[in-house]
């Protein structure tokens, strides 16, 4: 039996540089969105700060991150603009690679930050924009692909930094051998910061040192990764070369004029929607459309609120729930924890990019829903279970990982790829990703570690009740087209046999 029919195959086919190009983008996305867990106490020393003032570089990532996601359907109108946007939001990651080692002082980092985050916030919108629109309804396994390129360069990041990090402590002050904190104490730290820096409320009991020598050769780290993103950018100019999208020739003028008016709609709309997050609220493109419509976009949207919010929460917390009672775990046992979690990811991406192609988007999405909440219940019952809690990880990763492209596919096609489906459930799930685990913070620091499986397992029945009440929105707006279809055609056969 073949993976992949001849059809889909004869789909990757035609557009396989773009393709490929997008996938490749998505990389630069993972390399970025993972490294600063791991190198944030070498970055602590660079700068000379303290703890809590180096964790507002987190902030300063994901919330640009969610800007940049916000705006990043405003580039999507011509195939130059959405590849030029990628062209510099990609050179822009590895510049901040490059110039990161640089940055003294932690305002500065925390601008460079901010400036990867606005890219790579671009990157999610435009790229999974773009591959909808070249795929449509059989965009699912492609976006699948798509998310997985996340989950690479997610792992490649830290094994690319992992050899440069600071063994000790990296700033040798006068009485450094007195207090400085023990590696087993900056392996906790780096272990309990890896989730965009949400464990704060326990960083306080280590005093490290702001002034000194600094010893650490993170940068290396740094430049290699901005070298390994470099061919990313080659790829998206490669592309716009062969698009000759580039010269300033006929044919290039001619393929311009093409790519305008193919974004151009019958009446006249130079956008189907797809705009950024505020161009959604034009009330010229909202006007007529039934009320299951916005329904739809406010339920997909808080759906993969919730659902990367877990995402997000758990890798956060999974390794301070593990290293605090009942479960005690050694400091480097607890931290492979969150590197399980994302490969588990990774994986089920890979795998569901079958899958996504021999089953329908609501049965994918049922059977993960479905087995994230089992898996979160049988977690709060083993408790006391270290192994569970590995297996548990694996098995969590595995199902959440299918949900945002599933959903993505799923609702673009519900709404016949007319609204703003992907801007909105991009910036939803950015949102909670941010603001779930701020949340999910907050309630372990008053009520415990216990809280953080609680939590969870809470808003994962919110995330099914919310899908099942999704499917039941869907049927109704498909009656609703149905009926009104029906009707524009009974009112067009007068008409035609009056002639």
């Amino acid at each position: 039996m073949k993976l992949l029919d001849e059809r889909i195959w004869l789909l990757f086919k035609g557009h396989w540089q773009k393709t490929l190009t997008y996938w490749s983008v998505f990389f630069s996305f993972g390399l970025c969105i993972a490294f600063l867990g791991p190198t944030i106490l070498d970055l602590r020393c660079q700068t000379h700060s303290t703890l809590q003032q180096i964790t507002w570089v987190f902030f300063s990532q994901q919330f640009f991150l969610l800007v940049g996601s916000s705006l990043g359907g405003l580039f999507k109108k011509t195939l130059l603009s959405s590849l030029s946007a990628l062209l510099s939001c990609t050179l822009i990651i590895s510049l901040v690679f490059a110039v990161i080692p640089l940055c003294r002082d932690v305002v500065l980092l925390s601008i460079a930050m901010a400036l990867a985050g606005k890219a790579m916030g671009v990157i999610d919108t435009i790229a999974n924009l773009q591959l909808v629109k070249l795929y449509q309804k059989d965009s699912a396994t492609f976006l699948q692909a798509l998310h997985f390129f996340i989950g690479l360069g997610a792992l490649v990041s830290p094994l690319v930094a992992d050899p440069f990090l600071a063994e000790d402590s990296c700033v040798l002050g006068a009485n450094w051998t007195a207090n400085s904190s023990s590696s087993s104490d900056l392996q906790h730290l780096r272990s309990s910061m890896a989730g965009h820096g949400a464990a704060l409320h326990n960083l306080s009991q280590y005093p490290l040192h702001t002034e000194g020598e600094v010893i650490t050769r993170v940068s290396y780290a740094f430049w290699i990764m901005a070298l390994i993103n470099l061919p990313v950018p080659a790829a998206v100019l490669t592309l716009m070369y062969h698009e000759r999208l580039l010269s300033c020739s006929s044919n290039s003028q001619r393929l311009l004029d093409k790519d305008s008016a193919s974004s151009t709609s019958p009446t006249g709309d130079t956008d189907q929607g797809h705009g950024g997050l505020f161009s959604c609220c034009n009330p010229s493109k909202l006007r007529g459309r039934p009320a299951t419509f916005f329904i739809l976009h406010a339920l997909g949207g808080a759906i993969l609120f919730i659902t990367d919010g877990i995402i997000g929460s758990y890798a956060g917390f999974v390794y301070t729930y593990a290293v605090s009672p009942p479960l005690l775990m050694g400091h480097k046992t607890a931290g492979c924890l969150d590197s399980i979690f994302w490969a588990s990811i990774t994986v089920g991406r890979l795998a569901f990019i079958y899958l996504s192609y021999r089953y329908t988007a609501p049965r994918l999405l049922s059977f993960s829903l479905v087995g994230v909440i089992l898996v979160q219940c049988l977690l709060m019952i083993f408790y006391t279970s270290c192994v569970f809690l590995f297996i548990g990880t694996c098995v969590l990763g595995l199902c959440i990982s299918s949900v945002f492209p599933s959903m993505l596919a799923f609702t673009e096609d519900i709404l016949e790829y007319k609204g703003c489906a992907t801007t909105v459930l991009v910036t939803s799930a950015s949102t909670g990703e941010m603001l779930l685990q701020l949340l999910v913070g907050s309630v372990i620091h008053s009520q415990g570690s216990y809280a953080f499986l609680l939590c969870c397992t809470i808003a994962s029945f919110i995330g099914l009740c919310l899908f099942l009440l999704f499917l039941y929105v869907q049927h109704i707006h498909t009656n609703c087209q149905t009926d009104s279809s029906k009707n524009t055609n009974m009112e067009e056969k007068p008409k035609t046999g009056g002639l």
